[in-house]
């Protein structure tokens, strides 16, 4: 076993003692050794161990994107069945994207994995992610960045619903495959894991043999975690959210820790501006910079619009590129990165940014636009079991909603940018009635969070959710020891 490394087996049996009872785990298992080794060491270990009501699934993805694939699944198959696993086999169809290929590869595998989930009733997805995966991302990350990386998250939300657990991320390939090879069970090698084109494979056989200077990665872990709970406490004491759609951090919250602010600033400013990720470190100073200077006056940053005041930093989405987003009946999708929408009319509906139509309407639900502007810590106290964003009453005025008291005090041009972003609904050019808005489900959506959340910002996204009057994340399946996870 390599130094660093953490024994498979004492890995697998710490990670189901982890776990919240009863749980169904769905194995994500390609064939591969990885996924290979950890379906075998999950069985042994649930079937040693019947008294913590674990059961096991699997789901092997086709990706049908070379020859011998769909064999290769079917061996997976028989393994299953051979080990009495309940197995599925999904298929990745339709055409497939010219260019990044690997990326679309990613999203359409996590899609059928929580659709096999489902399926199987799981409550959680474990993959066989190992050490050499997180020394791998730990090395390209550093060749993009000065900052330390946390590598690959051992545990992962997806989409809200799902999360993906990784419980070998602390244990070597080469440990994985002794353990196959004593058993006598083959795996089946992915001729891509070889193929130079792929930055992955490059990264793989530059990797330095001596390990001695990489990262610590549980120390890094902590540090995130760490820095992401002192950025959730900064949320609740410095950061207000007016109308769903104007953010404002105190003069005080802009004098705080460097670290935290560049955390928080830099979340909220991906989150605003409909972004997957975070600005990159030049627009971050830049920005740091600006908000920390004291002189009033504005920037652009990440599609938000900052606009320094007496009173603090007040943001919200530029309105220039909010492109429209056409949904047919039934059909659901994100509209600029920051609305979550779907369509349950008869007819298609156009979403499209308020900037094209009156400004003096906001098409947010009657939830999520508060009477007054409110704090985490407020909002938090009145959070709400669920979010039901519909759009009741169609287009509501701003006037009509309680806000008018609290507009007086808050920047006319920063409103009047936030009520421009805002999104507007139309079907066969003609605004929705009442009833008809009552069929759109409309809800805040979280570009960095929403799709892929992990646990290290958990915290700080879950509170941000509170603020927005939003229904709290799922939480992490692991047991708690004095309200500690362990």
């Amino acid at each position: 076993m390599s130094p660093e490394a953490a024994s498979p087996h004492a890995a697998i049996l710490q990670f189901l003692l982890s776990l919240q009872s009863p749980a169904r785990i769905l194995v994500a298992i390609s064939g591969g050794s990885d996924s290979t080794g950890l379906l075998l060491l999950l069985d042994d270990a649930v079937k040693a161990a019947s008294h913590l009501s674990i059961t096991l699934c699997a789901a092997t993805i086709d990706h049908r994107l070379r020859a011998g694939s769909t064999d290769e699944a079917q061996q997976v198959a028989a393994l299953c069945a051979s080990l009495g696993i309940p197995h599925i086999i999904t298929a990745w169809q339709g055409e497939k994207p010219k260019t990044g290929i690997m990326a679309a590869a990613r999203e359409a595998r996590y899609n059928l994995l929580a659709e096999s989930a489902e399926r199987f009733g799981a409550n959680l997805i474990v993959t066989g992610h190992t050490l050499d995966d997180q020394r791998e991302t730990l090395q390209m990350r550093g060749m993009r960045t000065e900052q330390l990386s946390s590598g690959i998250a051992d545990a992962v939300l997806f989409d809200r619903r799902f999360w993906i657990l990784r419980p070998l991320l602390l244990s070597s390939r080469a440990d994985i495959r002794a353990f196959l090879e004593d058993r006598g069970v083959p795996w089946i090698d992915d001729p891509s894991n070889e193929d130079v084109k792929y930055e992955r494979v490059r990264v793989r056989r530059q990797l330095p043999a001596d390990r001695a200077t990489e990262t610590d990665i549980r120390a890094a872990w902590e540090a995130r975690l760490a820095l992401s709970l002192r950025a959730a406490e900064w949320l609740e004491r410095h950061f207000r959210l007016h109308g769903g759609l104007l953010g404002q951090i105190s003069v005080d919250g802009l004098r705080q820790d460097r670290a935290v602010l560049d955390y928080a600033l830099g979340r909220l400013t991906a989150v605003f501006g409909g972004q997957t990720f975070v600005p990159g470190r030049a627009h971050m100073d830049r920005l740091r910079s600006f908000a920390t200077g004291g002189e009033p006056g504005r920037m652009t940053v990440g599609r938000v619009v900052f606009d320094h005041r007496r009173d603090g930093l007040y943001f919200t989405r530029e309105s220039r590129g909010l492109l429209p987003l056409v949904l047919r009946p039934g059909e659901a999708g994100v509209w600029d990165g920051r609305f979550y929408v779907r369509n349950w009319l008869a007819a298609p509906v156009k979403v499209e940014a308020a900037a094209a139509h009156s400004p003096s309407f906001l098409c947010l639900s009657q939830e999520s636009v508060a009477p007054k502007s409110l704090g985490a810590g407020d909002i938090t106290r009145r959070r709400k079991q669920s979010f039901t964003a519909r759009t009741r009453g169609g287009w509501i005025p701003v006037t009509s909603t309680g806000m008018r008291e609290d507009m007086r005090h808050l920047p006319k041009a920063a409103w009047k940018r936030a009520i421009a972003s805002a999104p507007a609904l139309s079907s066969e050019g003609a605004y929705l009635s009442p009833e008809s808005a009552g069929a759109i489900h409309l809800m805040p959506y979280f570009a960095p969070f929403d799709r892929f959340l992990t646990r290290f910002d958990f915290i700080f996204a879950d509170r941000l959710s509170a603020v927005f009057a939003m229904a709290p994340y799922a939480g992490l399946p692991f047991r708690s020891i004095d309200g500690k996870t362990i």
